[in-house]
């Protein structure tokens, strides 16, 4: 039994033997060892293949769900708060004052690596509370600059290495929205005289899941215009990393928050050719493979394959792929209005501006004349009627088979 920051007894079997912790999420390896869920990922993310307990090699990496440690940890979690003992030892840690947490964030400024590691936990714990601490600390003059400024000289890996990096960057990622002049962090952060940009890569590699959603966010926020995007794209390990958040196995808050910063980044024609010859393409079409993709997953998957589908790299490499051109066709209908959209301006770029022969063929095969015909009949917008319509001048020049076998009986059909 050993005692944690709030002096509370806790049970050595709740804790998480990499970061010491209360598991939230209690997994366990092949071995038999349990560990929270975010800390044993980050340990296999990095190219271990032990047991970091036992530092057995494991056969396989696959985990399973600890669900009767997890209910345990519930119980007593619940048990702690809701009969808190009166005496010293065992009181909840008191709400922190703006004062307190002012005086927090000078300390931090200016002491030990150690310290000011101690004083991040406690800022960012504050942080959490509530919406309007959030804009207490956005406000506070020096919080945002010494943040950015722990950035710019944490990324060599140093005594403020990358658990010091994951607080700054999560302090950021729940600050971001509050900060009134985003523009001015951006300019600060994308200075040429300072490595946040390689800080964030640290954290997009190495860090837990919330840490690496967190820098996705802080990444987009920065990404202010042309020259700010170009910066962030061009930075070494940047786009590949947020391509590893994009699989289809990760979880899917980090799934759309790595596509998000993905697709506000890629509008200069330099960053679109660099994100298909890292194989974007086939990263997002094997993601339009899962039969249970989100919405607003399955909006940006699109989205990002439009931008791609503008510069001919991206549409001939669209085009070469019969099965990603199937499964746009199938997430023409019955998603969103937005998806349909994106779905049906990849298919016009590649079939209709760029008369890519190999997609047209694909898109008949996979019954795509038919879903424009029913699509045209529904309460489509207009710009997607008109490249609807752009599509069938296309197949009834290139088959006239195509249209015959549409049953015209069909009057109005709506796909959402």
């Amino acid at each position: 039994m050993v005692r944690d920051d709030l002096y509370i007894t806790v049970p050595s079997l709740f804790r998480c033997p990499i970061s010491l912790d209360v598991m939230k999420s209690p997994v366990s390896l092949s071995t038999g060892v349990t560990y929270d869920r975010a800390s044993i990922q980050r340990w296999l993310d990095n190219g271990n293949n032990t047991c970091p307990a036992t530092m057995q090699v494991l056969q396989t990496k696959d985990f399973v769900p600890n669900r009767t440690l997890q209910r345990l940890i519930q119980i007593w979690s619940e048990s702690v708060h809701r009969h808190p003992v009166d005496s010293p030892e065992s009181s909840p840690q008191p709400v922190l004052t703006k004062d307190q947490v002012a005086e927090l964030i000078h300390r931090a400024d200016r002491d030990s690596a150690s310290s000011a590691f101690d004083s991040l936990s406690k800022i960012v714990s504050f942080a959490r509370e509530s919406d309007e601490n959030r804009k207490f600390l956005a406000g506070a003059g020096v919080f945002v600059p010494m943040l950015v400024e722990f950035l710019g000289n944490a990324g060599d890996g140093g005594s403020r290495g990358v658990d010091f990096l994951e607080l700054v960057v999560r302090a950021l990622d729940m600050i971001r929205t509050e900060i009134e002049d985003m523009d001015k962090v951006s300019s600060s952060m994308l200075k040429m005289d300072r490595d946040c940009l390689r800080s964030l890569v640290l954290v997009l590699q190495q860090g837990s899941v919330e840490s690496r959603i967190g820098a996705a966010r802080v990444l987009e926020s920065i990404a202010m215009d042309a020259e700010s995007k170009l910066i962030i794209a061009e930075k070494d390990g940047l786009l590949p990393g947020l391509l590893k958040l994009i699989s289809p196995e990760k979880d899917p808050n980090l799934i759309e928050a790595g596509l998000s910063c993905l697709i506000a980044i890629s509008k200069p024609r330099r960053v679109k050719v660099k994100l298909v010859q890292l194989g974007a393409v086939k990263s997002l079409a094997k993601s339009l493979s899962e039969p249970s993709l989100g919405v607003s997953i399955t909006e940006k998957v699109l989205k990002l394959l439009e931008t791609a589908s503008s510069v001919k790299e991206g549409w001939s490499e669209i085009g070469g792929d019969a099965n990603c051109v199937a499964r746009i066709v199938q997430r023409l209908l019955k998603v969103s209005s937005a998806a349909t959209e994106h779905a049906v301006t990849v298919l016009w770029s590649v079939c209709y501006l760029y008369r890519d022969r190999a997609a047209q063929e694909a898109v008949a095969k996979a019954n795509g004349v038919t879903k424009i015909l029913l699509l045209m009949q529904s309460n489509c917008s207009p710009s997607v009627r008109q490249m609807s319509a752009d599509l069938l001048k296309i197949f009834r020049l290139s088959s006239k088979s195509f249209i015959s076998c549409y049953d015209t009986k069909t009057t109005h059909i709506m796909p959402f």
